[in-house]
């Protein structure tokens, strides 16, 4: 897009969301906020499935991704789907503690660690953090921050935290 003379383009900018760890139960269907207390995205848990199954749409009811538990294991792997496509898979990794992996289809995987049970961990690619998940930041019970870096994709970063808090840590 061209600016004219005293136009910016504005630049992506980090964001924050809370979460209620209480919520991700199938059949159950919550907001994700903003910062600012706005509802930002949906989490609709689509219940009378055979696996578990959650669709992520921001707040004008776009789909952004689906949570799908994988077929034939045991709820250790879940797939994020857009327009139909496996996009990611989140799994716990190999080894000791709490780390999970998500594999893209395309592009660098990404790797959740820390303490996850607590919510308290990072995500990064390639040893760089994309984005934060602190229960620290907020004295609601129940409730938890994502903090996503600038230029990040938001969908695919909310979906992975739904598919790891849906794993659960090891």
């Amino acid at each position: 897009m061209l600016q004219g003379p005293g136009q910016e383009q504005e630049q992506p900018r980090d964001r924050k969301f809370v979460m209620r760890s209480d919520l991700l139960t199938i059949g159950d269907d919550y907001w994700i906020e903003d910062e600012q207390g706005n509802k930002a995205y949906h989490v609709d848990g689509k219940a009378m499935r055979i696996r578990d199954t959650w669709v992520l749409e921001d707040a004008n009811g776009r789909e952004v991704a689906t949570i799908k538990e994988r077929k034939l294991t045991l709820r250790d792997k879940m797939k994020i789907e857009r327009d139909g496509k496996t996009i990611a898979t989140v799994h716990r990794s190999a080894g000791w503690g709490d780390r999970f992996k998500v594999e893209m289809e395309e592009g660098e995987d990404l790797k959740a660690h820390g303490k996850l049970l607590e919510h308290e961990y990072e995500i990064e690619r390639d040893g760089q953090k994309v984005a934060h998940v602190s229960k620290k930041w907020f004295s609601i019970r129940d409730s938890y921050g994502i903090h996503i870096e600038a230029g990040e994709d938001e969908g695919l970063l909310l979906a992975a935290v739904v598919a790891i808090d849906a794993i659960g840590p090891g």
